[in-house]
């Protein structure tokens, strides 16, 4: 990789993770918009993730708010950066932001479910499924139209179109 390149990938990366955090903003507040509609309380698996991940053994009845932040706004700025270089590289528009709905759900998945915190989504009610599918496509879409208005889609490549 050209350093040129190593450079706009990087600054792609920076600017993806600012418009992670917008896509948090915009999934907080319609989180909180949700919840008062539909009467659903915060959950605070996030929270005990991060403590789990940090090698802390958090239990079921911790509700630490600031980890809950730390952990939204830090997954979210960490996953932007994906959005940031998909947008350099040309990888844009509703199949990117399709894909990185599924990234940034595979995440917290991940996380959850190899700290032992959580459980696997196809155990969870129909309602919290949705709930949390919602938020991250909101999360992934808000963190995608930033991504793409701020970075410009230079190392677009017009190779490999057709099998070789």
């Amino acid at each position: 990789m050209t350093s040129s390149r190593g450079r706009t990938l990087a600054t792609a990366a920076l600017a993806g993770a600012g418009a992670g955090l917008a896509g948090v903003a915009a999934m907080t507040a319609l989180e909180k918009v949700e919840q008062a509609v539909l009467g659903r309380p915060s959950s605070y698996v996030p929270a005990r993730t991060l403590k789990a991940v940090l090698g802390g053994d958090p239990s079921d009845a911790e509700r630490p708010p600031a980890w809950n932040h730390a952990m939204h706004w830090g997954t979210g700025a960490l996953v932007g950066t994906l959005h940031g270089v998909w947008a350099a590289l040309g990888m844009r528009g509703p199949r990117a932001h399709l894909a990185h709905t599924a990234v940034r759900l595979a995440t917290d998945q991940t996380l959850e479910n190899a700290t032992g915190i959580g459980a696997p989504p196809h155990t969870w009610p129909w309602r919290e499924q949705a709930v949390d599918v919602a938020h991250k496509a909101v999360y992934s879409l808000v963190t995608g139209l930033v991504a793409e208005r701020l970075v410009a889609p230079e190392l677009e490549s017009h190779r490999g179109r057709v099998s070789h």
